[in-house]
């Protein structure tokens, strides 16, 4: 019997059985060496498949799980709670400060570091006692798949459904936007002081993708602190801030500032502060959030003159 004259039900059992298959023909064999690019593009090699792994982030847990890699993980940080049984590991210190002592005690075969974010003389230090650090930096969207993917690799595991996910994200981001005109924002990082993002940033990249235009995109650093009269200037047409349950809304202030855009044609976006802020699938669920909601405001583009 072929398979197009197979029961609807018996299709769908196939073809999971097949990609099941798939996925699994394409994991690493136990003996192979394994190439890992590293944040500054050079490569770490490790010689067979990681066992015992220790993440220095809570964002580079959370793609150890996605990537199918979580019950290799013998520790991570602080603030690791993505998703539940990351929240269970044990604590190594966090993402700025760890004990080097207790990870040389859990004896890992590989140490996944926060490139940008982690000390570098303390990964340089935990080279020189001997253990393979790899270096991950998550500068774009389209990072986010490649790196659960190198994760799953470096396990000796086949591509996680995960990546596919995440690609599939991306591309209702790109695809799904298309016809969507310009629009500006200011994104909110913190009120008092005033801090905001670059459009280096993978949150800006994101919102691109759906036609944000961060009115502070040229800021030379990623974090600038701005002024209340440079946004009062720029006059963007949507306010955005991450938040979480509990708090008190962060965009609340901008309510004694009629004459913005934003502010009169009440576009201001509150996004879940630790989805959007970590470099994580959940990160382009928010996004997609973003967009969508930016979709649905009423937003007039010709700029009233303020009386």
């Amino acid at each position: 019997m072929s398979l197009p004259e197979l029961p609807a039900l018996g299709r769908r059992l196939c073809c999971a059985v097949i990609t099941g298959w798939l996925l699994l023909s394409l994991a690493i064999p136990a003996g192979a060496s394994i190439e890992l690019r590293q944040a500054d593009g050079s490569s770490l090699v490790i010689e067979q498949p990681a066992e015992r792994i220790i993440t220095l982030s809570p964002h580079l847990a959370e793609l150890a799980f996605a990537a199918g890699a979580g019950d290799r993980l013998l520790a991570t940080v602080e603030y690791s709670d993505y998703p539940e049984s990351a929240a269970r590991l044990p604590r190594i210190g966090d993402a700025f400060r760890f004990d080097l002592e207790r990870i040389l005690a859990l004896r890992p075969d590989l140490v996944i570091a926060w490139g940008s974010g982690n000390p570098a003389a303390a990964l340089a230090r935990l080279e020189d006692l001997g253990l393979r650090v790899w270096r991950i930096e998550i500068l774009s969207p389209d990072d986010i798949p490649r790196a659960i993917s190198d994760m799953a690799r470096s396990a000796g595991l086949g591509e996680p459904e995960a990546a596919l996910r995440a690609k599939e994200r991306l591309a209702r981001l790109r695809e799904g936007f298309s016809d969507r005109s310009a629009w500006s924002y200011f994104y909110q990082v913190s009120q008092q002081p005033l801090f905001t993002l670059n459009g280096s940033h993978l949150v800006s990249q994101g919102l691109a993708l759906c036609g944000g235009r961060n009115v502070f995109a040229q800021e030379p650093v990623i974090a600038p602190q701005v002024s209340l009269e440079s946004v009062l200037q720029a006059d963007p047409d949507v306010l955005i801030a991450p938040t979480g349950a509990g708090f008190d809304n962060p965009l609340e202030h901008w309510r004694a500032w009629p004459v913005l855009t934003a502010v009169r044609q009440q576009n201001m976006l509150l996004l879940p502060a630790d989805e959007i802020s970590r470099a994580t699938p959940r990160a382009l669920n928010a996004l997609l959030l973003a967009c969508e909601q930016v979709g649905e405001m009423t937003m007039n583009k010709t700029k009233d003159s303020p009386s």
